[in-house]
């Protein structure tokens, strides 16, 4: 993997609004395995990049905290939003807390090259305003069955990545991957789908290769932009 932005001497692109970081949404139900999957990012990613994370939990900082507790990011890097409401209106409707966690880690620490931003456990429905995140990735676990990637809804159909999650679990609950598979490639007309277990690999190789490629995209067509 080509480290990205592994120079930290140039910062040149920082006062050029198009050279920002990217912004990265992670969404899913709760209990999913955002929170796991952003911490193996971090651990895979940070060696070579310059992150950032943004966590929304309602009324706690848990999530933050958890990932402070991992060691797997410096914790002056990772915000806390508190959204006293549905965790979709923070990421979607009513965005400025999370906009205003994601500038001030900017002028912090920036230029950054990736900033993740982790939603509040959501339905199937929860999706990201483009003006908070570039690109999104949602979350399923294979406990909630294999009828759920079936089932559609926003979340799992629209975002750039679907991550089934808990893998390992499958046959203890029951849960058919290959099906899981060919109803997630159904409905979500050729967009990438992943299978992990978090568990069994702490450090998310597939889904870090996927970001580190998006990164270096957004890098590169933003460079000159």
């Amino acid at each position: 993997m080509t480290p990205v932005g592994a120079n930290h001497d140039d910062h040149h692109h920082a006062a050029d609004p198009h050279g920002r970081a990217l912004r990265l949404g992670i969404g899913g139900p709760v209990g999913s395995g955002k929170t796991a999957l952003t911490a193996a990012l971090c651990r895979t990613l940070g060696p070579a990049m310059r992150l950032g994370v943004v966590t929304n939990d309602i009324y706690t900082t848990e999530d933050a905290d958890f990932l402070r507790r991992a060691g797997v990011l410096d914790p002056e890097r990772i915000a806390a939003v508190q959204t006293g409401c549905c965790p979709h209106t923070a990421i979607r409707d009513d965005i400025a807390a999370n906009l205003d966690a994601v500038e001030t880690l900017e002028e912090r620490f920036g230029p950054l090259d990736l900033v993740i931003v982790e939603s509040g456990g959501d339905n199937l429905t929860a999706t990201f305003s483009r003006g908070l995140a570039d690109r999104q990735i949602f979350v399923l676990d294979v406990s909630g069955g294999d009828k759920v990637p079936r089932k559609g809804g926003p979340g799992v159909t629209t975002a750039d990545l679907l991550v089934v999650n808990k893998t390992d679990l499958a046959p203890m609950v029951g849960a058919d991957l290959t099906v899981m598979s060919r109803d997630a490639a159904a409905v979500r007309e050729g967009r990438p789908v992943l299978f992990t277990s978090i568990r069994e690999d702490p450090n998310a190789y597939a889904v870090s290769e996927w970001v580190s490629g998006l990164v270096e995209s957004w890098a590169h067509e933003h460079s000159h932009a």
